[in-house]
C-alpha cells in the first residue's frame, strides 16, 4: 500500500521481502520489515529500523542536513576492523509531520554500502 504523505512527491510503502545491509566485509543488519521511500524522480531508497541494524558498527557524526519535507537528517559513519565510512547512513530522528513513519529507521548510502534483497 502506497501512503501518501505531505508532500506529494513523496511516497512510503512497506518494502516486500528481506533486506540486508553489509559494508567492510560485515553484516550491519537484515530486516523483513524495511520501508522504501521514493522521492520524485530520484531511485528508491530503503530505509531500515534502527533495532534490526548492529547500531555498535555505527558512530553518529556532527554532520546534519535538512530537507524541507522531512526534517532534519543526522548522520553515521560505519565503523569496521578495515576502515571508516564517513557519514554512510541518515536518520530522520525526529521527521517532519507527516513523515513520522520513517522515525527509528535509517537509511545508507549506496556507494558506502550495499544494500541488497534476499
Amino acid at each position: 500500500m502506497t501512503t501518501p504523505l505531505l508532500a506529494d512527491h513523496i511516497r512510503i510503502r512497506n518494502a516486500t521481502g528481506t533486506w540486508v545491509v553489509r559494508a567492510g566485509g560485515a553484516v550491519l543488519g537484515e530486516t523483513s520489515a524495511a520501508l522504501e521511500l521514493t522521492e520524485g524522480d530520484y531511485p528508491s531508497v530503503i530505509y531500515f529500523p534502527r533495532s534490526d541494524i548492529a547500531m555498535a558498527f555505527l558512530d553518529q557524526t556532527d554532520t546534519r542536513s535538512s530537507c524541507p519535507f522531512k526534517g532534519e537528517a543526522t548522520y553515521y559513519s560505519i565503523v569496521t576492523k578495515s576502515q571508516t565510512l564517513d557519514d554512510a547512513a541518515w536518520s530522520y530522528e525526529t521527521p517532519k509531520p507527516g513523515m513520522e513513519q520513517i522515525a527509528g529507521y535509517i537509511a545508507f548510502y549506496s556507494h558506502k554500502a550495499a544494500v541488497e534483497q534476499l
